[in-house]
């Protein structure tokens, strides 16, 4: 697969925040169409946003394919239970951790992205 070949099509992606002691933070699931993708700027994702905004939400994701997969059929919902998308193409999961414990009020975090490349389970 290369990264054209996930141009709009749909995903659900689940991302975990790790601190420094690689305890979880949060936890969230979004979802979404793939709207651009390539190695230098990575992969924009079009949120599906339940609250109609007026403006698109985008989510970018580093450029590597190593964490998606083929996704099941099936209702994919968030922790509300709420419907996020049915029938997505793709599965995404990435582990976020953070680098610095310690920062200045105002000054910039750092996180390091790793994919998860162990395909996800569901149900």
């Amino acid at each position: 697969m290369e990264l054209n070949d996930i141009i709009n099509k749909s995903c659900v992606i689940g991302l975990s925040y790790f601190d420094g002691n690689d305890q979880v933070l949060q936890q969230s699931m979004l979802a979404g169409h793939v709207a651009t993708a390539d190695e230098e700027n990575g992969i924009t994702v079009s949120l599906i946003v339940k609250d109609n905004a007026d403006t698109p939400s985008v989510f970018v994701l580093p450029s590597s394919l190593s964490p998606w997969f083929n996704a099941p059929s099936g209702t994919y919902r968030d922790e509300a239970g709420n419907i996020l998308i049915e029938n997505p193409d793709f599965l995404v999961t990435w582990d976020i951790h953070r680098t610095q414990e310690n920062k200045e009020e105002g000054d910039h975090e750092w996180w390091n992205w790793i994919p998860r490349t162990t395909p996800p389970s569901v149900g």
